[in-house]
């Protein structure tokens, strides 16, 4: 049983802080790591009774591990889900939960706007599997509906999308996909809980690259699939005691401090990147900024609604496709050029060459990323200091 009660009484943050800790006979106060392949049993009849699920307890850290075990407690408490299952990535939460759920023959909508990565999985790896895909427009809930054939099992997306940041209506999606017997999975990896329940809106599953916002200073690999006990606890954990896609017990260390402070820093992210995203609506060279935090971004109103805070991303568009967007990406100084995102430290990518390189001119267009999109994970920095850094390959 768990050293913290968790119910409603407490808030995000205390919960943020404690929930899912199981103290030992050490008495300690941090969380230990357990870093150990196999645990002992009493006599043979428990390690059976463990095995055949008859009792509950640690059997192989592939699928038991106490220090994962409160990584997945304390994120499930903060999504509001019964139960949680973490990984070794977050593109491995998300095969997890294809796999683990549909069968062949059976059919996904999915965004358009989605991660790179998740697009190949769907059309190259999922496909091969007998498993289709049509893909959306994602705030156009008239566009999901008539997608949907009797087949159909799921709908996924991301919301805010990456790199674009469109968002859709959960709650209007998820009456959709319910009427239609499907379940609405949700990437909620840029906003976290600390922004956006999307299971309090309707969703049954919630994903996360824990490697993200989660960890928060870009140090472990490590993913998540958030959800009931029938649902995550069946086919997705099941998916992981076999296939073995297993967060390190030491990464979900990591993760649990990171999630201590997410709270705090989303706000700070969020402050930043709203300051950001103002700025660059005012740069001659910039032709357009994808913020949900401006009054100019479509769903602006939505986002409103339906998350307390408008993240760290902000992508803009700049005129002079990738020779201008280069340009200004070698430019800077201090902002890091990498992929990842989510980091104290302010990243920034050429989306149609990094994430998203590996889709046809087709698909790219299809998803809206343009030659001369540029996405800024905007970090803790001086504000000031990241305008001065972009603003030298203006």
């Amino acid at each position: 049983m768990s050293d913290f009660i968790d119910n409603e009484d407490y808030g995000f943050a205390t919960r943020a802080v404690r929930a899912g800790q199981v103290r030992t006979h050490e008495g300690e106060h941090g969380e230990p790591i357990f870093p150990t392949s196999s645990f002992v049993f009493a006599s043979a009849a428990e390690a059976a009774a463990r095995f055949s699920g008859e009792q509950p307890g640690n059997i192989y850290s592939r699928f038991t591990n106490p220090t994962v075990r409160t990584f997945e407690d304390r994120l499930a408490s903060l999504e509001g889900a019964e139960r949680c299952v973490a990984t070794a990535s977050g593109m491995s939460a998300i095969t997890a939960t294809f796999i683990g759920l549909l069968s062949a023959g059976d059919h996904i909508v999915s965004s358009r706007s989605i991660f790179g990565t998740t697009t190949i999985l769907l059309t190259s790896f999922m496909a091969k599997l007998g498993i289709a895909t049509t893909f959306v427009d994602l705030p156009d809930l008239n566009a999901w509906q008539a997608a949907i054939t009797p087949k159909t099992k799921m709908l996924f997306l991301e919301t805010p999308s990456n790199p674009l940041l469109d968002l859709v209506d959960i709650k209007a999606l998820a009456d959709i996909a319910h009427r239609k017997n499907c379940l609405l999975v949700v990437d909620n990896c840029l906003c976290t809980p600390a922004l956006q329940l999307p299971l309090a809106l309707g969703a049954d599953i919630v994903i996360h690259s824990a490697t993200k916002y989660i960890d928060g200073q870009g140090r472990c690999m490590g993913g998540a699939v958030c959800g009931t006990n029938e649902i995550v606890g069946g086919g997705v954990y099941g998916f992981l005691r076999s296939a073995g896609p297993t967060m390190s017990a030491f990464n979900a260390w990591v993760f649990l401090k990171g999630l201590e402070t997410l709270e705090l820093r989303m706000k700070a992210h969020c402050q930043n990147a709203q300051a950001l995203a103002e700025w660059l609506e005012q740069q001659p060279a910039v032709k357009r900024v994808y913020y949900p935090g401006l009054k100019s971004h479509p769903q602006h109103e939505l986002a409103k609604l339906q998350q307390s805070g408008f993240g760290g991303i902000v992508s803009f568009e700049l005129n002079g496709g990738q020779k201008e967007g280069w340009k200004l990406i070698d430019a800077t100084r201090m902002v890091s050029i990498t992929a990842n995102l989510g980091d104290t430290k302010t990243t920034i990518t050429h989306p149609g060459t990094t994430t998203h390189g590996r889709l046809t001119p087709e698909q790219k267009q299809e998803a809206g990323i343009s030659d001369g999109l540029i996405r800024v994970a905007v970090g803790l920095e001086s504000i000031e200091d990241i305008k001065a850094d972009l603003a030298r390959g203006m």
